[in-house]
């Protein structure tokens, strides 16, 4: 009993790091944010462009995760279904660390188009997907009794544990995010931006994997 709370525990840790993760990327917006506070009023404008870059970020999450909630066969094939969502992050994560360029549609989209910004470049990086493991872990069937294990039940519990997994994500994104923009904004200025840019595609792809393995360890 304590090791399945301890297991949970630490899935929901990991659903808070890895936003706090994509929220330190600069690729998952931020520097947008900075340059909306420059170019309007302040603050104010930092801190209202996180909205759309929450929100886009979301809705990327909900369309991952969503459509497993209303599996029903995830009361008899929990196990199978989590080893193939480990295995795939798994291998996306390979395939980003030896392939690093983005999708040209990505160039497509205005960066002023901040939800639908947000929304493509956290689905063409997988950070739905990383989270599918810990969700289909937190939705282990194993504890229902047989009365209990109605699909609509499950049905219910699931899609309500998808969008609370997607909420604490996105707002440890959104707040990770959000404080590193407002300090770049107020003391570090752009010149922080363009001496300091770093790339974290290298780390996203071995988080990919990394997330993937504990899927599997903890199926």
């Amino acid at each position: 009993m304590h090791d399945i709370q301890w297991a949970t525990v630490g899935l929901w840790l990991a659903v808070v790091v890895s936003g706090l993760y994509h929220g330190v990327n600069p690729g998952m917006g931020w520097p947008l944010a900075v340059s909306a506070g420059l170019m309007g009023h302040g603050r104010r404008d930092v801190v209202t462009a996180l909205v759309p870059l929450a929100v886009g970020h979301l809705v990327s999450m909900l369309v991952i995760l969503l459509p497993f909630a209303a599996m029903t066969a995830l009361l008899d094939w929990q196990h199978e279904i989590r080893i193939g969502a480990s295995v795939a992050v798994i291998t996306f994560g390979a395939f980003r660390l030896f392939n690093r360029r983005h999708p040209r549609a990505l160039a497509r989209i205005r960066p002023t188009q901040l939800a639908l910004w947000s929304f493509a470049i956290a689905t063409a990086h997988g950070a739905g997907l990383m989270l599918l493991p810990i969700y289909l872990g937190l939705c282990s069937t194993e504890d229902l009794d047989t009365v209990h294990r109605a699909s609509s039940i499950l049905m219910a519990q699931n899609a309500a544990t998808a969008v609370l997994v997607s909420l604490t994500h996105t707002l440890s994104m959104v707040t990770a995010g959000g404080v590193i923009a407002l300090i770049v904004y107020g003391w570090l200025g752009l010149k922080f931006i363009s001496r300091s840019w770093f790339n974290l595609d290298f780390v996203w792809a071995m988080s990919l994997i990394l997330i993937g393995a504990i899927g599997l360890l903890t199926v």
